[in-house]
């Protein structure tokens, strides 16, 4: 149950299902006594988990030692999956904020609903507040991951247009006729 939980679950919160699912009545001490089993056998060096006490409850987490590793694994897997609408989306958020939906559709010239929300489930945007404009709307912002993610320090490392090679920059073909 501890790992299956996504969050922290505590020795009182188990006794229940223990009786429900397997008829099993245990009391929290008891239920307790078992978690110090697991948490010592977790404890040893040969497992990548660790048995931690959280707000009351138990969770498993990664041992520190493999934190590297697990971290650039999620960072990894996190960079595949941003598609060339989230990319674009993202680009104008973070050189326009704080920008609103409509001007990120604007320049986009198409609905952007279903990114934004993929770009805040990820935490890479969020919502800085409300504009001043007609109908109040939403203005969005990166956030500290999208910091993180990209490996930006300030908002002045961003890549400035005068800094990508020329060729990007070029709108159509120039031929000298």
């Amino acid at each position: 149950m501890i790992f299956a939980s996504e969050q922290s679950i505590s020795a009182k919160d188990i006794c229940p299902i223990l009786l429900e699912v397997h008829e099993q009545v245990l009391s929290e001490q008891e239920v307790e006594s078992m978690i110090a089993q697991i948490k010592q056998k977790y404890d040893q060096p040969e497992f990548a988990l660790t048995l931690v006490a959280l707000n009351g409850g138990y969770q498993f987490l990664t041992k520190p030692t493999y934190y590297k590793s697990i971290n650039q694994l999620q960072v990894n897997r996190s960079k595949r999956k941003l598609s060339q609408a989230a990319m674009e989306t993202l680009s104008i958020i973070a050189y326009r904020q704080p920008v609103t939906k409509l001007e990120i559709e604007q320049i986009r010239g198409v609905n952007c609903d279903y990114t934004i929300q993929k770009l805040l489930e990820k935490d890479l945007i969020s919502i800085t507040g409300k504009a001043e404009s007609v109908g109040k709307p939403i203005l969005y912002g990166t956030s500290t991951l999208f910091m993180d993610y990209f490996g930006i320090n300030t908002f002045a490392d961003l890549p400035q247009l005068k800094d990508l090679p020329t060729e990007i920059n070029e709108i159509g073909n120039y031929k000298d006729d």
